[in-house]
């Protein structure tokens, strides 16, 4: 692979030390802003994933990280969580030079993964079993002990926070990680391993290697010694992740795609609807999985609804994430820009209205980034491809409906099922609509927001599993049932 001279070299993060990998191979870290390189990675080959593997096992047999008393690993979290906190900007700034997210959503960002720690640092000592009645003089109980080496597949969209979102409960149950950070986002994650080293971690009790999915990705998987994999990305990938993992017959969570519907009423406050779905869409540049990319409005406020979310967008103000005032970042690359750029222009094929935006910001001083304008489409047929896949950029699609029963067979027409929103006065209505749509989250009057105790998945190829809330850490243990035979020895017969 190629490389430019950079400013920083960075290396992978296996049993608590940098390392430069075996093959030597290095590719560039770009600033989504400009496209121009921030620095250069290391590169995973099929041996360092061995390597990772290899040190995660040593650490989780020789340290007493998994078992210690849970109360250790609670005091390791939260000094992580304390540094991470006292280091909050720096590490948000750090994710904004390499994702392109405004500081705003960076910090805030940062701001979760700290509560995440938080959070399931308080249940590393609370990981219990039960006794359970059975007949006869008999003690029968159940352990819950940590599975052991767990493999973790982060996204590029939310880097740290997806990445800590499944890591730290794998962390407090006792298990050795393994993370394959994006790779056109990996420089958190590899900051965030040497903190924790740095808070107290044991030797490859996290190992941070980078590298391409299909080869690397796939190493770290089939994997004899790897006991279970949590991937956030695409379905494509996903299922690609489900079949290595079946063929082993290993857990895995996987957090998918999403084509989240906004159904808003008649009776909806419109100027707070619109400020909610212009955040659920054009935050993160629309990088989202649980965006709400679809808006379904009914037909007797459409217009007055639209316009005020083209307001919204128009207003906008485009830039640097690192940059004072800014609104929305660029897309992450080059190839993310053609995408969504290629859905929007088959959208007006189909019949689609551009109200606002619709193509690549080409002004200096954006014009060498990845800029899209804030983009609505309306007067779409119900058959677009627009409302039918992930696009994972800022553009709205709004189709209209007359009815209730209308409006929920539009938001339960797609594969995906993660999330949903629905705005209205009436909570009758708000309760009946959440109970019949077919999604893993509702939000009612809110744009999209989550909590590190509330739980995080979906329905049909939205994925499978849940993260976040107490759940969470039970995924990365195994239960073990233990029978105790209690009743005394009959005495032996006498002659």
């Amino acid at each position: 692979m190629s490389s430019t001279s950079s400013e920083h070299s960075y290396g992978l993060f296996i049993g608590g030390k940098d390392t430069p990998g075996t093959a030597g191979d290095r590719q560039d870290v770009l600033d989504p802003a400009t496209n121009r390189a921030i620095g250069s990675i290391a590169v995973a080959s099929a041996d360092d994933a061995r390597h990772a593997i290899e040190s995660a096992q040593h650490g989780f047999e020789s340290s007493d990280w998994a078992g210690g008393d849970g109360a250790q690993r609670t005091k390791v979290l939260q000094r992580i969580a304390r540094k991470l906190e006292e280091r909050l900007d720096e590490f948000a700034r750090l994710e904004t030079l390499n994702m392109g997210k405004t500081l705003k959503e960076s910090r805030g960002d940062m701001g979760f993964v700290v509560r995440t720690l938080d959070y399931v640092s308080g249940l590393a000592d609370k990981i219990e079993g039960e006794t359970i009645p059975v007949p006869g003089a008999r003690l029968d109980y159940t352990l819950r002990e940590p599975l052991g080496v767990t493999v973790h597949i982060a996204p590029w969209n939310y880097p740290l926070l997806l990445a800590v979102r499944s890591v730290a409960p794998a962390l407090a149950a006792g298990n050795a990680v393994v993370l394959k950070p994006a790779s056109l986002t990996p420089l958190t994650a590899l900051a965030f391993a040497k903190l924790a080293h740095e808070a107290g971690l044991p030797e490859g009790i996290l190992n941070v290697v980078v590298g391409s999915g299909g080869r690397i990705g796939e190493s770290l998987i089939a994997d004899p010694r790897t006991a279970s994999v949590a991937f956030t990305g695409s379905g494509d990938v996903g299922r690609r992740i489900a079949e290595l993992a079946a063929q082993r017959f290993i857990p895995a969570t996987l957090e998918l795609g999403g084509k989240g519907p906004v159904l808003v009423f008649p009776d909806a406050d419109l100027d707070r609807a619109a400020r909610g779905i212009a955040f659920g869409i054009f935050g993160n540049a629309g990088q989202m999985c649980w965006a709400g990319s679809r808006l379904l409005v009914h037909a007797s406020i459409s217009e007055a609804l639209v316009n005020r979310v083209a307001t919204i967008a128009k207003g906008l103000k485009l830039g640097p994430g690192s940059s004072d005032g800014v609104d929305m970042g660029p897309l992450v690359s080059p190839g993310q820009l053609a995408s969504v750029l290629s859905f929007v222009e088959e959208s007006g094929a189909e019949g689609g209205r551009i109200v606002c935006g619709g193509s690549r910001v080409t002004s200096a001083p954006l014009g060498d980034g990845n800029f899209l304008a804030p983009t609505v489409v309306a007067d779409l047929p119900s058959g677009a491809h627009i409302l039918r896949d992930e696009v994972f950029g800022p553009v709205l699609a709004v189709t209209t409906f007359d009815d209730t029963e209308q409006g929920i067979r539009a938001a339960n027409d797609t594969r995906y099922g993660l999330f949903a929103s629905l705005w209205t006065r009436d909570l009758a209505t708000a309760l009946a609509t959440a109970r019949r749509l077919q999604a893993g989250m509702v939000s009612i009057n809110e744009a999209p927001v989550t909590f590190p105790q509330a739980p995080f998945g979906g329905y049909k190829e939205s994925g499978l599993g849940f993260e976040q809330g107490t759940d969470a850490i039970l995924q990365f243990t195994r239960r073990k049932n233990v029978v105790v035979n209690l009743s005394q020895p009959k005495p032996a017969k006498t002659s």
